[in-house]
């Protein structure tokens, strides 16, 4: 199943591409940025790309199951209410995962869940008189577009609970087949004790699992840390039916439904923020497991949490903030470009002095590039690679091999964007050069040195539609 689904997803053209012809290295990588070919085979040499495995604790060369051909799957959010930026962290990280395996040549098929059937969204609905279905449908669309406010790419696949519910039965179905559940009033549970492999992802122990965030503590159970796999329709409550009566599933096994349907049971990447790890994350592999004899997942990947004064931001804790209310006040470019001035592992603390410099840097960026563009659009010279000053080349090609060596290495974005400023103060540098005989160089340079930072913006995610949208009135 999972290799016969890249027929659905559309490849993608990787924008950097080395040419055929032999040349130095200094114009080979400048010829890397600035030119395309007619070539349809990317490639990117002399790169390996290390992910960090949660699983295996350590980094890992990238190495997926199809050449070629990358499976990646995202939990996404229960849709009950606007997103804060504890949730802005977990889709801009894997929007950028996504944008730079494409960037490497990688055909992506990626998807990202919607929960929209879950205890948060009935206890909301009930909260506000409305129909629960109606209500996470309407915060998928307000999620939807705050993803586009910050420039994360869709998916190439947005599956919805509501839609699967044949799939997630029939995953239960095969789970109680094979002897890992059992049945009580309507209700299915996972045996956890039939799975001594528990633990394995987070490194917990089976009597750790007391429950957890959603899992309701049930003096029926065998265990206290056995989780419903579906849970029996309550009065004023939406359900469907199924083998064992009506209701609606539980969180974990919506996951692991969708996931397979889409992806197959052995794919390369699954991921998330760290909040996932336990118990959703090592619910769900005991539930592939279970139900297929195999979770065969490659790399799995979590994202820090964001932080208001060293406690993590959450909706329960109240000391949460939405991407609306932060956007409402700085450009949706500025909060991405906070979040990836750390790299994606760590926690980062949240604060306005943190987003205000994060707007200085974004209109310092698109300002230098923007009076560039201005000079440029005024000449029109013809950029000959051999004629660039060795200065500029050697600037264009150390930030290329620091863009690549750093995103190579599990995606150290605060080195990237740290390098950047060389490049950006060379463009300024020039900006300000009086004109003269050099003046074919000046525009040679300045084009070169543009060209770097807008190709790496790009897999950033960062370019605007125009430099001009950024800049300080």
């Amino acid at each position: 199943m999972a290799t016969t689904l890249f027929k659905f997803c559309k490849p993608f053209a990787i924008p950097i591409r080395i040419p055929t012809s032999t040349t130095t290295k200094r114009s080979l990588i400048i010829r890397t940025c600035l030119t395309s070919s007619s070539s349809s085979q990317p490639c990117i040499p002399s790169y390996k790309l290390w992910l960090y495995n949660t699983m295996s604790k350590n980094k890992q060369e990238f190495k997926p199951k199809v050449e070629g051909k990358v499976g990646m799957y995202v939990c996404g959010v229960t849709a009950y209410d606007l997103s804060h930026i504890g949730h802005a962290r977990v889709y801009v990280t894997f929007d950028l995962l996504y944008r730079y395996l494409r960037h490497f040549g990688y055909q992506v098929c990626y998807v990202r869940n919607f929960t929209d059937v879950d205890d948060k969204i009935i206890a909301r609905a009930n909260e506000l008189g409305e129909d629960p279905i109606s209500l996470s449908r309407r915060y998928c669309e307000e999620f939807q577009r705050d993803m586009v406010y910050l420039h994360c790419l869709p998916p190439s696949f947005e599956p919805r609970v509501s839609d699967h519910m044949l799939q997630i039965i029939d995953m239960i179905k095969q789970i109680l087949n094979n002897g890992y559940a059992y049945k009580i009033d309507g209700d299915v549970y996972f045996n956890i004790d039939k799975f001594p492999e528990y633990g394995r992802l987070s490194g917990r122990k089976l009597e750790d699992n007391r429950a957890g965030e959603r899992v309701a503590v049930d003096s029926r159970k065998k265990n206290p840390a056995d989780f419903a796999l579906w849970k029996s329709a309550k009065e004023g409550e939406p359900f469907w039916e199924s083998p064992w009566g009506p209701g609606r599933p539980g969180w974990h096994i919506e996951c692991s439904a969708m996931s397979a349907a889409y992806l197959g049971y052995s794919f390369d990447i699954h991921g998330g923020g760290v909040d996932l790890v336990f118990p959703h994350h090592e619910n769900e592999i005991a539930q592939s497991c279970a139900a297929c004899n195999q979770s065969n997942i490659s790399y799995w990947i979590h994202n820090g949490f964001v932080t208001v004064d060293s406690e993590k931001m959450s909706k329960s804790l109240g000391n949460f903030f939405t991407i609306r209310q932060v956007i409402d006040l700085h450009h949706p470019l500025a909060l991405r470009l906070f979040l990836m001035g750390t790299h994606y592992r760590s926690p980062i603390n949240y604060s306005d002095v943190q987003l205000e410099s994060a707007s200085d840097r974004i209109f310092y960026i698109y300002q230098t590039l923007h009076d560039c563009e201005n000079v440029l659009s005024q000449n029109d010279v013809a950029i000959r690679v051999d004629s660039i000053p060795h200065d500029i080349a050697c600037c264009v090609d150390s930030f290329q091999d620091i863009f690549m060596s750093a995103m190579s290495d599990d995606l150290l974005t605060p080195v990237v964007l740290a390098a950047m400023s060389e490049p950006l103060k060379t463009i300024n540098d020039l900006l300000h050069t009086r004109k003269g005989k050099k003046q074919e160089l000046r525009i040679e340079s300045l084009t070169a040195l543009e060209k770097i930072i807008r190709n790496v913006l790009t897999v950033l995610g960062m370019m605007p539609q125009s430099y001009s949208e950024l800049s300080p009135m």
